[in-house]
């Protein structure tokens, strides 16, 4: 072995000059370092021009992205893995059917999601943490000896990504790029993670949901030590860090999370180590449950199994991220998943609305559509100027969405023009969604004209009860009713040329049904909806329509409420006709800012929360029929009816602003445009 003195080397450190030292490098050989390497970290820069280390492109994860309050198990359609006990050193040569490894490869540092852009060197070096809108907050004594305990803002995605580590990412940087001291204190926190987390973490809720993103944290971690010293193998103060790894794989191997985004992101960090520490039982155990779950996550129409738009958009990223990671480690992506991956950019693109942003459904903040070139996603993200629209205007999707438009624009009516809405039924809440069953979202003459109560966030408190609850989306709610698992199901639709017609059907409390029909039309455009519902027992019946915050809404007449925001040049006419039921006092209510119960809300993203209108049509009783009519026009445009009966049938005859429509509804309750 040789040794060579390579000089001295200073470097200024908040504000002071560290004491200089002498760097030793030392030839490697295929087994590891000597005792003398190891002792190379108390240097204060690297002899090694080190170059940092190459970084994954990040994914279009949620803003601040935030956990669910708990563990969540999501089986796959087809069958699991079977868990292991204790993997233990050493290759085991097992193989994949469907999707084989190869041979080893690389795994590359797979980022910190933004976690670390608030996280400076400087903070790391006071173990000082900082997440979201909260005030940095000291959670250490300095040294790298951190209270893993402490949550001084009683919210739990904080400390779950306090626990995940990602807030160190700066400091790796540094070190990648040199910066022994800067490597070393990060090092120290990660280790103190380690020595006050033994396996297993399961008992503390943050350390477990975090597993996946610290076991990427720590690979990032080792990649930078190696980067630091110019070295292949860890030097030996550095042991931990492989020991951990393999502590975290076995973690993810008897505790997967199935096939959600979770558990896929779980499979793939599990392949990661097992291509860096050259583990063939990691590695395929990773590519059996992602051949197993492709298929659940996402379905044979392109629908994610999360119930929220935004995460939708996050599993087209991820997944592809997953045959990235397999190619890199000379695996073969199961061919299914890049055939899931093409009918989930069609689905993102039916979810985007005329202003460029995905409906906000489920767990989802107000986010842009992300334009993927070569796909239908480029279109509808850059507003129909370059790439190729999906064929159809109206998509319906079994798992429970309904998209639809006017169209995807014209030389005659620009893509922001035209008219767009989100309908949502089918299976109860689950993952990522919200009890928004029957509710709509809907844009028109450039701007929003109903919202869905948005994203609150995980924290177990009465907004975020209030978020995924009924009162926060646009349908019929029955406040007082016991609260049970909602199905809805799609009855029938028709689809023309100038509108679309969707009935949907369930219960939505215990001894409550309800049906709504929706008819969404365009020049004019105009919406007509139809709930009905009965009840075994004294209800309130509520059809509530949310409105953007930056409107004022009023109450106009006894059948009527406008909405505008101040300066606009349009205004949105909201009115209820009488239907097989007389209109009470109080038949209509406008809520705003409201706290007890909750009403007049509106998240744009979990950090912001604004007073935003809610009209209220309400009936009380056994039953109740209420037939509204949500009409954008312009700031001075009037909306007038009459009534006529033909048959069995009820038609009305609509002038909107000075545009004529008739609509019939049948004795059953369908709506047609005549």
């Amino acid at each position: 072995m040789s040794r060579r003195i390579l000089g001295n080397r200073s470097r200024r450190l908040g504000g002071r000059v560290l004491v200089t030292l002498t760097v030793l490098a030392l030839t490697t050989t295929a087994t590891g370092l000597s005792s003398a390497t190891a002792q190379a970290g108390s240097a204060t820069r690297s002899s090694v021009p080190a170059a940092g280390i190459p970084v994954q492109d990040p994914l279009p994860e949620p803003t601040e992205a935030q956990f669910l309050d708990g563990p969540i198990y999501v089986a796959p359609t087809g069958p699991p893995a079977a868990d292991a006990t204790d993997p233990g050193p050493g290759p085991v040569d097992s193989r994949s059917t469907e999707t084989r490894a190869l041979g080893q490869g690389t795994y590359t540092c797979s980022g910190y999601a933004g976690i670390d852009t608030k996280n400076p060197p400087s903070a790391l070096m006071s173990d000082t943490f900082a997440w979201g809108p909260f005030t940095p907050y000291r959670v250490g004594d300095g040294t790298g000896n951190v209270n893993w305990r402490v949550n001084p803002y009683k919210n739990p995605s904080w400390y779950m990504w306090l626990h995940s580590l990602r807030w160190l990412g700066q400091g790796i940087t540094a070190g990648s790029e040199g910066d022994l001291v800067t490597l070393e204190h990060t090092a120290a926190i990660a280790r103190d993670w380690v020595k006050d987390n033994p396996y297993s973490w399961k008992s503390d809720i943050g350390a477990w949901e975090s597993t996946m993103h610290r076991t990427n944290v720590l690979v990032c971690l080792r990649q930078s030590v190696l980067a630091a010293y110019g070295v292949s193998v860890l030097p030996a103060t550095y042991a931990w860090l492989n020991a951990s790894l393999h502590d975290h794989a076995k973690f993810l191997i008897n505790n997967w999370s199935g096939a959600w985004n979770h558990g896929t992101d779980e499979s793939m960090v599990l392949f990661g180590v097992g291509c860096l520490l050259n583990r063939a039982d990691y590695r395929n155990l990773a590519v059996t449950r992602l051949d197993s779950s492709i298929t659940t996550a996402i379905d044979s129409q392109g629908s994610t199994n999360e119930q929220s738009t935004a995460y939708a958009q996050m599993n087209y990223g991820l997944w592809g991220r997953v045959e990235e990671v397999l190619r890199a480690c000379n695996a073969v992506p199961s061919a299914t998943i890049s055939a899931r991956r093409a009918l989930l950019a069609t689905w993102i693109a039916h979810a985007t609305s005329s202003n460029g942003t995905l409906h906000q459904i489920g767990d989802s903040e107000q986010v842009k559509t992300i334009g993927y070139p070569g796909t239908p996603l480029e279109y509808a993200a850059s507003a129909g100027t370059s790439g190729v629209a999906p064929t159809q205007r109206v998509a319906i999707y079994k798992r429970g969405y309904v998209f639809g438009r006017s169209g995807w624009g014209s030389t005659v009516k620009p893509f922001a023009q035209e008219s767009t809405y989100s309908i949502r039924y089918g299976r109860s809440r689950a993952v990522h969604g919200h009890n928004d069953h029957m509710a709509l979202t809907y844009t028109a003459r450039g701007r929003t004209i109903l919202v869905d109560g948005g994203h609150a966030g995980y924290q177990n408190d009465s907004w975020r009860a209030w978020a995924r609850g009924t009162t926060a989306h646009s349908s019929m709610t029955t406040p007082k009713a016991a609260v049970m698992p909602i199905n809805t199901d799609l009855t029938r639709s028709l689809i023309k040329d100038t509108s679309d017609f969707f009935e949907f059907r369930d219960q939505p409390g215990v001894g409550v049904t309800r049906t709504r029909g929706v008819l969404v039309l365009k020049d004019p455009d105009l919406v007509v909806t139809l709930d009905r519902a009965t009840s075994k027992t004294w209800q309130q019946f509520q059809t509530l329509w949310n409105l953007p915050a930056d409107q004022k809404a009023t109450v106009y007449s006894r059948t009527t409420a406008i909405a505008a925001a101040p300066g606009d040049t349009m205004r949105t006419i909201l009115f209820q006709i009488p239907y097989k039921q007389e209109l009470p006092r109080g038949a209509i209510l406008v809520k705003r800012a409201q706290t007890s119960p909750i009403l007049g809300w509106q998240y744009p993203d979990i950090f912001h929360r604004k007073a935003a209108p809610t009209a209220m049509f309400a009936r009380q009783g056994t039953r109740a029929s209420i037939l509204s009519v949500i009409a954008p026009v312009s700031a001075t445009g009037v909306v007038m009816y009459k009534v006529r009966a033909s048959g069995t049938s009820t038609i009305v005859d609509f002038t909107v602003d000075g545009k004529k429509v008739s609509v019939l509804i049948s004795a059953g309750g369908g709506l047609v445009r005549q």
